[in-house]
């Protein structure tokens, strides 16, 4: 017969039971600790903004200013060229992914659901791309953009998302489409769905996580995007985010005014937040769904 606790219930059970329990009060103590790690550097950011500029002069490190400096964010919301630099950010970033999700929507639906002579062999060379350092194009580029009289203007940004620049978001997005079952095309064909009806109809809709990724993906690194705005743009008035956070690290001043540096860093990621917390359930399914595909 089985040995029973005092409470009535079997000692493997209650040995199995305490063994769970502490495995996941380990692994809670585990994500917590990991979360306090990753948001220290915004509570340190957020605790800067605040600071008065001989709170951040101080040797030792205080999270949270003495005398919150709420005038900090009263003097960035009183800069004109705040507005036009968030503005010009929010209108090169939405059509950067306007145009670069339905390229690489319609390149990656080809790739993966249409047959056509050559397909593995352009896609090949597509992934190739990817060892090609970005930093080997810059010249070529900036030369081609020159010659089309598009530099000092938002041109050389927008422009090449309509042609389904990046190798990887197409793989990626390749991969998750090669999962869907090819049933559903056929079906559809022989209702008389042509392929960008099943490409609208069907495909699309179904691979709502993996596009919800490559959003993320491409908010993320366009709107923290730095060196393509500084080449390109050439004009205060046609500056996005990033070179006005970098315009407040002003070396000519003595001391460096972070507090208005991470000012305007604070309000500079919240727009990458909100994306992530709308797109989150998306963006982690779209991670898991891609990864387990077989292409």
């Amino acid at each position: 017969m089985l040995e029973r606790s005092s409470t009535g219930t079997p000692n493997w059970l209650s040995t199995l039971w305490r063994a769970i329990n502490l495995r996941t009060i380990f692994l809670y103590l585990v994500l917590g600790g990991a979360s306090v790690f990753f948001l220290f550097p915004m509570v340190w950011m957020g605790g800067t903004s605040l600071k008065s500029i001989e709170e951040v002069g101080q040797p030792q490190l205080n999270l949270i200013p003495a005398n919150p400096q709420w005038s900090n964010y009263a003097k960035l919301f009183g800069d004109d060229a705040f507005y036009r630099a968030f503005g010009n950010s929010i209108f090169v970033t939405t059509l950067v992914l306007l145009g670069t999700v339905t390229s690489v929507t319609l390149v990656s639906f080809a790739f993966s659901r249409l047959q056509w002579k050559g397909r593995n062999v352009v896609f090949a060379m597509m992934m190739g791309t990817l060892m090609l350092p970005v930093q080997a194009t810059l010249v070529p580029q900036y030369v081609l953009f020159y010659n089309l009289g598009w530099i000092r203007t938002f041109n050389p940004i927008t422009i090449p998302g309509y042609f389904a620049g990046g190798a990887a978001l197409i793989f990626l997005l390749r991969q998750f489409m090669l999962g869907i079952p090819k049933e559903l095309d056929e079906a559809a064909m022989i209702d008389g769905a042509n392929p960008l009806q099943v490409w609208w109809h069907i495909i699309l809709p179904l691979s709502r996580p993996a596009i919800a990724t490559i959003t993320v993906f491409l908010f993320v690194g366009q709107w923290n995007s730095l060196v393509q705005p500084l080449l390109y743009l050439q004009r205060s008035d046609l500056f996005t985010m990033p070179i006005y956070v970098a315009q407040k690290m002003n070396l000519q001043e003595s001391p460096l005014p972070w507090q208005d540096v991470m000012a305007a860093s604070v309000v500079f990621i919240i727009p990458v937040l909100v994306v992530f917390l709308l797109t989150q359930r998306y963006f982690i399914q779209g991670i898991t769904l891609t990864g387990s595909k077989e292409g």
